[in-house]
């Protein structure tokens, strides 16, 4: 065989080998599986289209409340909220007038945000502390105190309820407003510990290493540097627990007195004369739900951040 059959041959098994190894060409749309096509028809205009919907729904009871707040007491045991877009003319704020001239509610109004802030200060910067001190400092029985801490999360509260009712008559701050907020922070403190330990704990080590050769100390690291770093996850426990004491209900029923109880407790006093005061019951609920919102949104992208930092390690 000459060199330039050789020559020829090589050139022939190369190619042969490149037609063998092309990638197959990808399948026509025709082939497309219908699995395949729904999840990208869902994933299209369609899901936002749903979505959108669905949050329309949501918002119906928002805007029934809200009209119904400024509707008069006629109006509301007459006829449904929907009915004001046929007669928007009537809407009027003489309810919300009403509302402030009730001493009970705003003072439950008043005690709500005096047993709110305290205890969410309170838990914030407590689970901060103590989340800090388990993620990077050593101590006798860390993990054991630690593994205590998330037992705690499973102690439902009505196992409490009694036996720190009767403690706080004991001290003397049973139906009162410190009473109230001691046992929100109780309960809030185990799951705040447990979610800033864990966020703390992805902190990089270097950068507090570093920080401590500059000569700061624990408590300078912890504030010009630790927190910082942990404000989405901070804001993230502060919505929830602002949300869970704003709401509550039941520890306030039983640990408020008439003098000390929150705007949900005298909301449900409201509800058992349902039909004489109607037009202070539906301006009360409004803002109550009002508030909680705002404080949602002003944090809003800080909450966002905290939860997509604690989703990946």
């Amino acid at each position: 065989m000459t060199a330039d059959s050789s020559a020829v041959a090589g050139e022939a098994a190369v190619s042969g080998a490149a037609v063998k190894t092309a990638p197959r060409p990808a399948p026509s749309g025709g082939g497309r599986s219908v699995g395949g096509r729904i999840a990208e028809l869902a994933s299209g205009g369609l899901l936002r289209v749903f979505l959108i919907v669905v949050g329309l729904f949501w918002l119906v009871p928002t805007v029934g409340l809200l009209i119904s707040s400024l509707r008069t007491a006629d109006d509301l045991n007459s006829s449904g909220w929907w009915k004001v877009f046929t007669s928007p003319a009537k809407l009027t704020f003489d309810n919300y007038d009403n509302l402030l001239s009730n001493s009970d509610m705003t003072n439950s109004l008043v005690n709500s945000l005096l047993i709110t802030i305290p205890a969410t200060v309170l838990v914030v910067v407590v689970g901060a502390l103590a989340g800090y001190a388990f993620a990077w400092m050593d101590f006798p029985g860390r993990d054991w105190w630690f593994v205590g801490v998330v037992g705690l999360l499973v102690v439902p509260v009505q196992v409490a309820l009694l036996p720190i009712a009767k403690l706080f008559g004991d001290i003397g701050i049973f139906g009162s407003i410190f009473g109230v907020i001691l046992f929100h922070a109780g309960f809030g403190l185990p799951f705040a510990v447990f979610l800033l330990r864990n966020f703390f704990a992805e902190i990089p080590k270097e950068l507090l290493e570093a920080a401590r050769l500059d000569g700061a100390g624990e408590l300078r690291l912890f504030f010009r540097v630790v927190m910082p770093l942990g404000g989405p996850a901070i804001a993230s426990l502060g919505i929830f627990q602002f949300l869970w004491v704003w709401n509550d209900m039941l520890i306030a029923l039983i640990f408020a007195d008439a003098d000390s109880q929150p705007i949900t407790v005298a909301l449900q006093t409201q509800v058992r004369q349902f039909g004489s005061n109607v037009d202070i019951l539906a301006p009360g609920a409004f803002i109550s739900m009002v508030i909680p919102l705002a404080v949602f949104f002003a944090f809003q992208r800080q909450f966002v951040s905290g939860v997509m930092a604690g989703a990946v390690k």
